[in-house]
């Protein structure tokens, strides 16, 4: 809420609309800590005013001119170290004449919500009123569900110096046909008005999570961890391939759709023996379910999204239960609620693969019906469980071929096992048997793995003297150990 300017004409006319949930009365006041539960009951909802010198029933007895320095440092000690975060107010004296004032005491809307009072309770406006939350995730259903409040819109430390410019530019250039602007205050004017900058010039989540260059370095917590394990269990050291997706929200969709991809076996699904192998489960299901996952979360909630690949299923767990009234139900039927509407403007033009609110995990089920659902409130968190097909009952694509494929370091012929059907650290070894001299590069672009998991698996083989370098990293060749 910005400064109010009242002259005594526009404080007649305040007062007669009567106490709301930005407005507020009092004839005097003597109590800080009192005081500051109401600033931070204001700074937790949409900012307001405290008219002091105003009685409750709307008419002005004023203040004498001794209170008004008195009360002016009381509401400078109430704001400052009585609410935490402390916050800047402002106040306004108006004159009423025969040497009475009324102090216009402004909250603006808080930026580092939630905000405590001295005894750590946190304070809410409910009409004229106000009332204690117990809890973060009352205050977070609250937010929610009243739409005072939406995580994407939460203010970060980043200044818009941290935005990725080439991918802003081509967004602009895609979606609105237009340069990007190179004057800074221009650029921040525009941020602002696309809702993914604050008026104070600060990136908000949503501009972190689509456009900054680095996201994980500002929310290191916003990202996808992914483990493919042996079996149908979780294991502490034991696992096939795991990467952790960062970056803006495209790149961590298209690095977690593919690994997804990557762990699964192909069929060959009635196509010819030269024709390339399907997905065991379409891909549009985890377009629809990692959609989903990554803009319904709960940023609220500061964890990764964890992806977990096993033998017999493939599970997807968001931070965070479903909001509001929803249910289980209600998602499969097509219901849904906006966790965080300024994600889901930017998805719906083009950054993913998005068709409508509501209708993502109806288009999943109708592609793959053996998809179970989770909502834990004790754990605030949200499960996805795709169930796969025991691998004997699939018509695999037994190999794939890597014939003149770019990159392939000289392969030409060689073909081998992918998405699942074999040990990965075997492929490894087959590699490097048919190519000592391959390099990091060409090991991941033949293997469709990361670099970081294939410095994983030859850490692996190392360790199990299966492996040695010989040379340098540059000349060097290996050499298998048999």
């Amino acid at each position: 809420m910005t400064r109010l300017d009242y002259c005594n004409q526009d404080l007649q006319a305040q007062t007669a609309l009567g106490e709301d949930s930005k407005r507020q009365f009092k004839a005097d006041v003597r109590n800080a800590e009192s005081l500051a539960a109401e600033i931070a009951a204001f700074a937790n909802s949409e900012g307001g005013a405290i008219l002091i010198g105003v009685a409750d029933d709307g008419s002005i007895p004023g203040l004498a001119p001794k209170d008004v320095s008195r009360i002016n440092q009381l509401i400078s000690n109430a704001a400052s170290q009585l609410v935490r975060s402390p916050l800047a107010v402002q106040t306004e004296n108006v004159t009423l004449g025969n040497d009475r004032v009324v102090i216009v005491l402004t909250v603006p809307k808080g930026i580092d919500k939630p905000y405590f009072d001295k005894n750590g309770v946190i304070w809410l406006k409910t009409g004229a009123d106000k009332r204690r939350v117990n809890s973060k995730e009352e205050l977070r259903r609250l937010f929610q569900f009243s739409d005072q409040f939406h995580a994407d819109e939460l203010p970060t430390k980043a200044g818009i110096d941290k935005l990725d410019k080439l991918r802003f530019r081509d967004f602009l250039r895609d979606v609105y046909r237009r340069d990007f602007p190179e004057a800074e205050g221009e650029r921040r004017r525009l941020l602002q008005n696309m809702n993914l900058a604050t008026e104070t010039g600060f990136l908000n989540l949503a501009g972190v999570l689509l456009f900054a260059e680095r996201p994980e370095w500002i929310k290191p917590q916003f990202v996808v961890k992914a483990i493919r394990y042996p079996g149908n269990a979780i294991h502490v050291s034991d696992y096939l391939d795991t990467e952790d997706f960062e970056g803006p929200l495209q790149k961590v969709f298209d690095g977690a759709f593919g690994f997804i991809m990557r762990n699964l076996h192909k069929v060959q699904a009635g196509r010819g023996v030269n024709a390339p192998g399907l997905s065991e489960i379409p891909e549009r299901v985890f377009e629809e379910l990692l959609v989903n996952a990554l803009v319904h979360r709960d940023y609220l909630v500061n964890a990764p999204i964890r992806l977990f690949i096993f033998d017999n299923r493939i599970e997807i767990i968001s931070p965070g239960h479903l909001p509001n009234n929803l249910t289980v139900e209600k998602i499969r039927a097509g219901n849904s609620n906006i966790r965080n509407p300024i994600l889901v403007s930017f998805v719906a033009k083009g950054l993913l693969p998005y068709h409508g609110l509501g209708s993502g995990i109806k288009r999943a089920l109708e592609a793959w019906p053996a998809i179970e659902f989770a909502d834990d409130y004790e754990g605030c968190l949200f499960r996805v469980t795709v169930t796969r097909k025991p691998v004997e009952d699939l018509d695999l694509s037994d190999s794939h071929s890597l014939e003149n494929a770019p990159g392939n370091g000289g392969l030409t012929g060689y073909k081998i096992h992918l998405s699942g059907q074999t040990d990965p650290i075997n492929d490894l070894l087959n590699l490097i048997r048919e190519n000592p001299n391959a390099d990091y590069s060409t090991l991941s672009h033949t293997l469709q793995v990361s670099e970081a998991t294939v410095k994983r698996y030859i850490q692996k083989l190392k360790q199990a003297n299966r492996l040695r370098r010989i040379g340098s990293k540059k000349t060097g060749h290996w050499e298998i150990i048999e």
